[in-house]
């Protein structure tokens, strides 16, 4: 009998170890997936155009809003939702016995679900820097300058109703995934420069191109119709009519440029 529990407890204590082993490499892979390569530079400091940063937090649910949702077993994360709930002042009688009534809210975005993050380091070319250096005597020097002040958007990769709600959620989502700093609309600065520096041998010409990265997401949306429901002294969340559709986003990074050099 000993024997079997023992022999129960190492396969247990094996089992754990490899699926904490799958999970820290699932980890790995994913900030692997999402770290910045050597050839994308941050150019917050010299951006010659003052971005905005888009950073959302998850707004606290308040009392009122978890009593709502704790019979409810849909996952909710639309801050529109939640705030509007946070907001919601209802004070039925305790001694309203066999009341009953139901509170239509409309049809909302609940919560969006990440099933895919992938970053493009070359979503959008955004400048070309170029020196010839024929009949030159020496290797020169060349850098990157923006030319021309350049607006990169992303958006939704198809029509859905409520897209303005649905960005948001999709912009947390991506936001915890990567840790990047990402918004649906940045601008690159006319005059933004770097130091760093690419050599032109002699009678070569040297082309750098920059580019604007961004984060692909693709996952699922669930969408339902939300009441308020009251049963004499008690009050619940009621979602009905539940339905999940597929979306993707490009939401560009902010702030990052992408930098390739070729030689002619």
């Amino acid at each position: 009998m000993k024997r079997k529990w023992l022999g129960l407890i190492i396969f247990i204590g094996i089992f754990m170890f490899i699926s904490a082993g799958s999970i820290s490499a699932e980890n790995k892979k994913a900030e692997k997936e999402s770290a910045i390569p050597n050839h994308v530079l941050n150019i917050s400091k010299d951006n010659t155009y003052p971005n905005s940063t888009d950073d959302q937090e998850l707004l606290e649910e308040e009392e009122i809003t978890k009593e709502l949702m704790e019979d409810t077993d849909i996952r909710v994360t639309n801050p529109q939702l939640i705030e509007m709930l946070n907001e919601t002042s209802l004070k039925p009688s305790p001694f309203a016995i066999g009341y009953r009534g139901e509170i239509f809210l409309g049809r909302w975005p609940l919560a969006y679900e990440s099933k895919e993050t992938n970053i493009n380091w070359e979503y959008q070319e955004i400048n070309t820097n170029e020196y010839s250096n024929h009949g030159g005597k020496q290797t020169e020097k060349l850098s990157y300058v923006q030319k021309e002040e350049k607006q990169i958007k992303g958006g939704l990769t198809s029509r859905i109703s409520h897209s303005d709600q649905m960005m948001k959620l999709i912009l947390l989502e991506a936001q915890k995934n990567t840790k990047l700093p990402l918004s649906f609309n940045t601008v690159i600065g006319k005059g933004t420069k770097q130091n760093n520096t690419y050599g032109v041998p002699t009678n070569k010409v040297g082309i750098l191109h920059a580019y604007a990265p961004a984060v692909n997401e693709k996952g699922e949306v669930t969408f339902g119709d939300v009441y308020i429901q009251l049963k004499g002294s008690k009050k619940t969340l009621n979602v009905k009519n539940v339905t999940r559709q597929g979306i993707g986003a490009w939401i560009p990074i902010q702030d990052h440029v992408s930098f390739s050099f070729e030689v002619k």
